[in-house]
């Protein structure tokens, strides 16, 4: 048996610079992978691939379950007789904007790959099967807890950070915000103003490779996306004011929502915010770090 874990993520930093033809947007993001994680164990079984989901919202097909959906294509890329039976174990919030799905997806694809022991040639077409799946699984691909993100998403420069980062308190406020709204709903930043993100965005990685990013610096977090969610959402926004309120260093919203997320530099500052968003009922929150 083979046991994975698909780490969840946030976006540090998220700027749209251009509508694209296909219908998707040109971005500029900085992936940040944590601790929260998915689980998921593979075996092999009997003919077929069978998905087994803990802890997911009742209805939903296995056909229709990104992990399900990422199995198939892997063995249909590789011409491997489908054999297997796959659990997942959900931990991750659905429509959080933590990338849940997205990370479930790679964490598929690698586990299947050690469970039928594929060559190291193999990643180019497993990478090729990842961005087929979507715009962020390439990233849950890598080992690297910080990575740039360009074109889609999936044209990605990953980096080590050069010092400490700080403590992350997670707040999913209970209703989830859907992607297509959220891009359906922006309107671009002008030339000026994208090209003075972009520079900050500059600022903002170097200050994370030297080790030098502080709360001091936080003013650099960024994401486009809050725009066209935070006058629309008010339990998003509510969360957001009431992080900030309870003494987070920084806060800003992950994505395309609803998930919002407080950096803070201690671990008592931490433990303190995430004991007042626990009061709140119908907050999901979590206290977790960059790994």
């Amino acid at each position: 048996m083979i046991k994975a874990e698909a780490r969840a993520k946030i976006n540090l930093f998220l700027e749209v610079t251009a509508r694209r033809p296909d219908g998707f947007h040109e971005l500029a993001t900085l992936f940040a992978r944590m601790g929260l994680a998915d689980r998921l164990t593979f075996r092999k079984a009997a003919p077929g691939i069978k998905l087994r989901v803990k802890n997911s919202p009742a209805g939903l097909k296995q056909e229709d379950n990104i992990v399900y959906k990422a199995a198939a294509r892997f063995f249909g890329t590789f011409k491997v007789e489908p054999a297997v039976e796959m659990t997942l174990e959900k931990r991750v919030p659905v429509g959080a904007g933590l990338g849940g799905g997205s990370a479930d997806a790679a964490a598929a694809l690698k586990g299947l790959a050690r469970l039928y022991r594929l060559p190291a040639s193999a990643s180019g077409k497993l990478m090729k099967i990842a961005a087929g799946l979507g715009s962020d699984v390439p990233f849950f691909m890598l080992d690297s807890v910080l990575a740039e993100g360009r074109g889609r998403g999936e044209k990605l420069k990953p980096f080590a950070p050069g010092g400490r980062l700080p403590w992350l308190v997670l707040v999913y406020p209970g209703v989830p915000v859907y992607t297509k709204e959220v891009y359906g709903n922006l309107k671009l930043g002008t030339p000026a103003d994208i090209a003075r993100r972009l520079k900050d965005f500059a600022a903002f990685r170097r200050l994370l490779r030297t080790g030098r990013f502080n709360k001091d610096k936080a003013g650099l977090l960024f994401n486009r996306l809050e725009d066209p969610v935070l006058p629309r959402h008010k339990e998003v926004r509510l969360a957001r004011e009431r992080l900030a309120a309870w003494g987070a260093d920084a806060v800003m919203m992950s994505g395309s929502g609803a998930t919002v997320f407080g950096l803070c530099w201690s671990a008592a500052r931490a433990r303190a915010v995430a004991a007042e968003a626990r009061k709140v009922k119908s907050y999901t929150c979590i206290l977790t770090k960059f790994c």
